[in-house]
């Protein structure tokens, strides 16, 4: 994996197709987590618990895996039912577990025609542990793209490794596997293009640690109203500063988290103070991947 360091004044102008400014994509993170694992290491990875004091993975934890449960039984159709209103799309991404034990889950997000990005096989199951081990590591890829196809009924486009964790060749066998986006890489606001070791170009379309339902609410513990703030501010400013380039902007949504009734509103502010802009781009992680490799995205 090969990217150059650019920074983002002594780029080309980037534009979006019919004059859009910013294109926002909202993740919804669709994840499944093992009750237990035959480790004595912390299986939650990503994010705090919701009752402290760490388990090892061998023991059941039962208040942190049924929080979790939350999300899959009753947040995530809050989630949905905010887009639905909204008549916005959210991009998911999907442990292929997911597709195995809780299917009701995707096949809702199928039948909307929302995007579904494969991210890994199981939340617990990190590829940096696989450093070491590039034929493991592509297995796991090729395990969690053959359920995700199975799942959706067409193969997986982009990928996101559990909670961030990937290798420096990930991208590399993402490329050699058929994918032509990536969305571990967190340091820009714009997409760009990654070079692989195959010669095929993968893009990157970063996701976020910042603008998320996780750091906002769990780490920082802002209610509604301060989520929402931090939405909004990262919104106005990325829309300002595209009058001069186009930007992209994610926001990483968990349904345990802001699926939660006292959080939802959140969202649904967001999405209603968004929607108001009609030169805003909402597009698929897939079709901005698409757009960046027809090469027809710089002035």
């Amino acid at each position: 994996m090969e990217y150059d360091f650019t920074p983002l004044p002594h780029r080309p102008r980037l534009r979006w197709p019919d004059g859009r400014r910013l294109a926002v994509i909202l993740t919804t993170n669709l994840e499944y987590w093992d009750r237990v694992k035959d480790t004595d290491r912390v299986i939650y990875p990503g994010g705090p618990g919701i009752v402290g004091g760490n388990l090892p993975g061998r023991i059941y934890d039962n208040p942190n895996w049924t929080w979790r449960e939350y999300g899959q039984r009753v947040g995530v159709w809050r989630v949905f039912e905010a887009f639905e209103q909204a008549g916005l799309p959210t991009s998911c991404t999907m442990n292929a577990r997911m597709g195995q034990e809780r299917r009701a889950v995707i096949d809702h997000a199928v039948a909307r025609g929302w995007e579904i990005v494969a991210h890994n096989w199981e939340q617990q199951e990190l590829l940096s542990d696989y450093q070491d081990d590039e034929e493991r590591e592509r297995q796991v890829i090729r395990d969690t793209l053959r359920v995700v196809q199975e799942a959706t009924g067409r193969p997986a486009r982009g990928w996101l490794s559990s909670s961030l964790r990937c290798t420096p060749r990930t991208v590399d066998l993402l490329a050699e596997e058929g994918l032509i986006f990536t969305c571990d890489l967190l340091n820009d606001d714009q997409p760009y293009p990654v070079r692989t070791r195959s010669g095929r170009t993968i893009i990157s379309i970063p996701y976020t640690s910042e603008v998320n339902d996780f750091t906002v609410f769990m780490r920082q513990g802002k209610d509604a109203d301060g989520a929402f703030a931090v939405f909004r501010e990262q919104f106005d400013r990325l829309y300002r500063e595209s009058a001069r380039t186009a930007l992209h902007m994610n926001i990483g949504l968990h349904p345990h988290v802001i699926g939660q009734p006292f959080r939802i509103r959140a969202l649904e502010m967001f999405l209603d103070h968004a929607r108001r802009f009609d030169d805003v781009w909402w597009p698929s992680r897939e079709e901005i991947a698409t757009w960046m490799l027809s090469g027809d995205c710089w002035d």
